[in-house]
């Protein structure tokens, strides 16, 4: 099955809908880094190594769609969002894939540091999309009282960072509405360019509604032949309802009847 997937909304729009076609990417300048001092997510960890992470396994389609989504949500100018949750409308759209290769992509295309939080406490993936431990991260950080640099682990690229949902995360679950979530959230934001949070599927919980209301937006991850129309539009309007910011929508797992490079010629 392919993994291709689209940008189904631009910003400001109300309305998510199926099957459209992609929009081509607006022109964007190149966003100078943000100078941070000190950043704590840039300095060497003794506690844990360097890892490293598998490379970017997208076919051109996949490419194309996936920096679309990442130029209009990080890289527009003066009003780009920093911190963004990435939130599936069910279970089993593959937030977690989409969340993990967009981290990838806005590493490799941006200058500032890029940390990936794994916030799905409920049912954590992104250790496995990476192939690292996951016994050290934001469960523990919860709990603790250590920096948020000390949960984080560094990938291959020096400035893409990923702090899994670390041990016993259950435990943790009544901290995600928490002011202690909204410090470590705020703690991030002050010391990393862009922070993106997987969640949890809306389907099982309001946790991702929870962690947008503290950060910038969220991004909404569908699956093709799955995600019903009625169901993303109610979804859509009851965060905007709740002062949330809905910041785009991805179409995964979308297949081609025909093949690919035929497809992409028609």
């Amino acid at each position: 099955m392919s993994r291709n997937f689209e940008l189904l909304q631009q910003l400001g729009k109300e309305e998510v809908l199926l099957g459209a076609d992609p929009v081509a990417a607006p022109v964007v300048e190149e966003k100078a880094p943000r100078l941070v001092s000190e950043p704590i997510l840039s300095r060497p960890l003794v506690m844990e190594p360097v890892l490293t992470e598998p490379q970017l396994e997208l076919n051109t389609a996949e490419l194309e769609q996936l920096t679309k989504l990442t130029q209009r949500i990080f890289m527009m100018p003066d009003s780009s969002p920093r911190v963004v949750v990435f939130t599936a409308t069910e279970s089993g759209n593959g937030c977690s894939w989409i969340c993990a290769r967009a981290a990838e992509l806005l590493a490799s295309q941006a200058t500032g540091s890029v940390c990936l939080v794994d916030a799905n406490l409920r049912s954590p993936g992104l250790h496995q999309q990476f192939g690292v431990e996951n016994h050290y991260g934001l469960a523990d950080a919860l709990r603790g009282s250590d920096p948020m640099g000390s949960f984080a682990k560094t990938m291959s690229r020096p400035n893409l960072w990923l702090v899994s949902s670390g041990s016993s995360p259950e435990q943790s679950l009544p901290l995600l509405g928490s002011d202690r979530m909204r410090q470590r959230i705020a703690e991030m934001r002050a010391h990393t360019d862009y922070v993106l949070i997987d969640a949890a599927g809306l389907n099982v919980s309001n946790d991702a509604a929870t962690l947008a209301a503290a950060a910038d937006g969220i991004v909404l991850v569908l699956k093709a032949n799955s995600s019903r129309r009625e169901t993303v539009r109610k979804t859509v309007h009851e965060l905007q309802a709740a002062k949330i910011s809905v910041l785009g929508a991805v179409l995964n797992q979308r297949t081609f009847p025909i093949p690919e490079s035929v497809y992409k010629r028609l």
